[in-house]
């Protein structure tokens, strides 16, 4: 469901009360709009298939999995494919194993996407089992699926070069430093992350 358009603009404003790089910058481009995926087990396959090739190449794959699969994608009739024909449809022996990670978790019942922890921690970790998730992957899905507010992709490399720019910093900040940048913002880091990728290429700041 993603951040809802009013929790995404109160969360900036509240941000922007004590920061002033994030006020100037609102006053400059404007709130972003919220970015919103289905929660559930397609998002985290169709992340697994994008990984590392065009946004093209991977709508390609898709189409082929779902020309074979049905539109679903159904993960018991994933596993039960054949490799040669998931092969064909694009998906690489390195990716036929995340894929099967993940179908697998969902199919014994071992990942309940539809009833992860609530903390955010706790449902990261839930995702990192899945072969191919690491914690990036865990949070923009934790931050576009569920609309978690404070989730802090700490780690990405826009978010660290979107605070480079706002915050006027001699360097792009670390990880370590980008989060801890970030803690007065609690526990509106979703939104905060959310407007950095808004700014951080855009050419009027």
């Amino acid at each position: 469901m993603g951040l809802a358009e009013h929790i995404l603009r109160d969360g900036l404003d509240a941000i922007a009360a004590r920061e002033p790089g994030i006020a100037r910058a609102l006053a400059v481009v404007g709130y972003p709009e919220p970015r919103i995926r289905p929660a559930g087990y397609g998002t985290l396959l169709r992340t697994i298939v994008g990984q590392q090739v065009s946004v093209a190449a991977a709508a390609s794959v898709w189409r082929r999995l779902e020309a074979l699969l049905g539109e679903d994608l159904p993960p018991q009739d994933l596993l039960a494919a054949d490799f040669e024909a998931l092969r064909a449809c694009g998906l690489s022996r390195q990716k036929q194993g995340y894929a099967r990670s993940l179908c697998e978790l969902v199919v014994r019942g071992e990942l309940d996407l539809a009833a992860l922890p609530a903390d955010d921690e706790d449902a990261i970790t839930q995702l990192t089992r899945i072969k191919g998730i690491g914690r990036w992957s865990a949070e923009i899905y934790l931050l576009f699926a569920e609309g978690r507010p404070d989730v802090w992709p700490a780690g990405d490399l826009a978010v660290q070069a979107g605070l480079h720019k706002l915050l006027g910093l001699p360097e792009r900040p670390a990880e370590k430093q980008t989060r801890l940048l970030a803690e007065p913002w609690r526990p509106h880091r979703g939104a905060a992350a959310i407007f950095t990728w808004h700014c951080y290429n855009n050419p009027a700041l």
